[in-house]
């Protein structure tokens, strides 16, 4: 399936690497990445347990994650740093990054404002077609997340989405990129492991 999706996402535009592990891809990113580099990350439970954000820090690049307490503004200065790291709601099988989001910033960084994206993607989010993408994030990513995020959402408590008006509600931007943007390079790491929501 890898292959296939690889040869896809090329086509596309992507630059994509796969890899058998996440230790693997995180070597790659690390490597990949200058130490002279500002680094946004967007919240991902992908990245966060890649650790990859200690590892930056540790070795002296500026980073800018919400996720974390321990720069000022860190959403609007992830914005426009040199490099975004994050993940995705899900990947169709044509090549399509499905994702939904609260409040935009991590979707509108997946494309646009960075010299770099890096996207790194678990199997478990590949999906057949557009359909199976907004099934899964609808089902799966947006619930365990609103309940992860304490959120008084109907999905937190019955684990399936309703569509909801609630003020917590955390789909509310949609974005599709079906191929490489004009002036955004977009690496995608496809990691042969269960990553993430």
């Amino acid at each position: 399936m890898f292959l296939e999706l690889e040869k896809v996402l090329k086509n596309n535009g992507f630059i994509v690497k796969t890899f058998e592990n996440t230790t693997k891809a995180k070597e790659e990113l690390l490597l990949d990445i200058k130490k002279e580099d500002s680094v946004g990350i967007g919240g991902s439970m992908t990245i966060q347990d890649m650790g990859i954000y200690e590892e930056l820090k540790e070795r002296g690049n500026e980073v800018y994650w919400h996720w974390r307490k321990d720069t000022q503004n860190p959403i609007e200065k992830a914005m426009t740093s040199d490099i975004y790291i994050t993940s995705t709601n899900a990947i169709t099988l044509d090549g399509k990054l499905v994702n939904m989001d609260g409040n935009g910033n991590r979707v509108a960084s997946m494309f646009f404002g960075h010299k770099d994206v890096y996207i790194v993607i678990g199997k478990n989010k590949i999906c057949t077609d557009y359909d199976a993408a907004i099934e899964r994030i609808r089902n799966i990513a947006a619930p365990l997340n609103a309940k992860r995020l304490n959120l008084n959402t109907p999905c937190t408590h019955t684990g399936k989405c309703s569509d909801c008006e609630s003020p917590d509600r955390i789909c509310k931007v949609e974005t599709i990129i079906h191929k490489k943007p004009n002036i955004t390079t977009i690496h995608i790491y496809l990691v042969n492991e269960e990553l993430g929501y």
